[in-house]
C-alpha cells in the first residue's frame, strides 16, 4: 500500500442527543457542555474516546467486525496508545527501547514496532510524546476532528439520583442531589478532516483511515451509559475529495449539509422534526468530489 492512497476528506457528524449527557463538563460538576449563549457542545477529545475504548474491546462484536477483510501491511497493529490509566514513564520506555541505536531518526521512527502496534496514534496524533527528553515524532496525526455544536441552544434538566441501597447516613442517605444531568434534546454538528499531507510524518496507512471509516457509526450505539443512554448519529457524512489538495472548500460542504433550525429559532428544540436537515449535497458540489457517503446508511 501507498500513502497515496490516502485521500483528502471532509467529514461531518450530525449527532442528536435525547434526555442524554452526551459530554460531561468536569468545571462544572459534569453538566453538560455549554456555551454561554447557551450551544450545547461535544468535544473531539470526548468522540475520539469513544472509538479508542471500542478498538481496545478485542473481543467485542464492532472490533472484530471492523477489523475483518482489511488490507493491513506486515507488522501493523491496531492498539490503542493514549488508553484509560498509561502513565507517560511506560510509553517513554517502550519507544526507547523501539529506538535501539542512537542516530534513531524521523525514517527509522516510522519503520519502529512503536509506530507499527498504535492506530489511535498513527491517525490522532498523541499527546505522550510531545514533553520530556524524547524526540516525539509524532504530534499530529492526519485526522483532526472539530468541536461539535448544537445547532440551537439547549436545555438542560438536573435530577437527583437514588439507591435503594443507601451509601451515605443521614437524611440525604441513598441520594445524589442534582447528580442526573441531561440534555433535554439537541442536534449537534461535528466536523472532521483527513490530511493526507501528514502521513508520512504519522506512518500513517489507507487501512487505518478504512478503519475509521467502519468504526464511526457505531461510535454512540455501542458505547452507552447510564447518563448517556440515547445519542444517534443521524448522519455521517464522508466526503472524499478527488485530490489530495482539496477539490472543493471544507466550509462549503460543511454549511451545505448542516441542519437548521426551522424559522431559526434559537431556543431548544424538543424532537428532530424541529430542524430542516439536508440528505444530500447540491448537485454542483457533488460533482466536484470523488465520492460523497452517508456512512450511516449502512446495506
Amino acid at each position: 500500500m501507498s500513502d497515496k492512497m490516502i485521500a483528502r476528506v471532509t467529514g461531518l457528524l450530525i449527532i442528536e442527543a435525547v434526555n442524554s449527557n452526551p459530554n460531561g463538563d468536569p468545571d462544572r460538576e459534569s453538566d453538560p457542555r455549554v456555551r454561554d449563549n447557551g450551544q450545547g457542545e461535544i468535544s473531539p477529545v470526548s468522540f475520539k474516546r469513544k472509538l479508542r475504548d471500542l478498538m481496545e474491546l478485542k473481543e467485542g462484536p464492532v472490533c472484530q467486525t471492523v477489523t475483518r477483510d482489511l488490507n493491513v501491511p506486515e507488522g501493523y497493529l491496531f492498539e490503542i496508545l493514549e488508553s484509560r490509566g498509561r502513565v507517560r514513564p511506560d510509553i517513554q520506555k517502550e519507544m526507547e527501547e523501539g529506538q535501539g541505536k542512537k542516530d534513531f531518526d524521523q525514517s527509522s521512527f516510522l519503520r519502529s514496532p512503536f509506530v507499527k502496534k498504535y492506530w489511535d496514534a498513527r491517525l490522532f496524533g498523541n499527546t505522550f510524546l510531545e514533553g520530556g527528553g524524547n524526540k516525539g515524532f509524532i504530534k499530529t496525526g492526519i485526522v483532526q476532528f472539530g468541536m461539535g455544536l448544537s445547532v440551537a441552544q439547549v436545555t438542560i434538566q438536573r435530577h437527583t439520583n437514588t439507591n435503594k441501597a443507601g451509601v451515605q447516613t443521614g437524611k440525604n442517605a441513598g441520594l445524589a442531589p442534582l447528580a442526573y444531568r441531561v440534555v433535554q434534546h439537541g442536534v449537534y454538528v461535528m466536523p472532521f478532516f483527513i490530511n493526507p499531507s501528514l502521513a508520512n510524518k504519522s506512518g500513517c496507512k489507507p487501512c487505518d483511515v478504512e478503519l475509521l471509516r467502519r468504526l464511526i457509526p457505531y461510535a454512540y450505539d455501542h458505547t452507552r451509559s447510564a447518563i448517556r443512554p440515547d445519542v444517534r448519529i443521524r448522519h455521517a457524512w464522508w466526503m472524499e475529495h478527488k485530490d489530495a489538495l482539496g477539490s472543493c472548500p471544507d466550509y462549503l460542504l460543511v454549511d451545505a449539509l448542516t441542519p437548521k433550525r426551522k424559522g431559526d429559532d434559537p431556543l431548544p428544540s424538543v424532537s428532530w422534526t424541529d430542524y430542516e436537515v439536508p440528505n444530500a449535497l447540491p448537485d454542483d458540489m457533488r460533482d466536484l468530489l470523488a465520492r460523497c457517503d452517508d456512512l450511516m446508511r449502512r446495506t
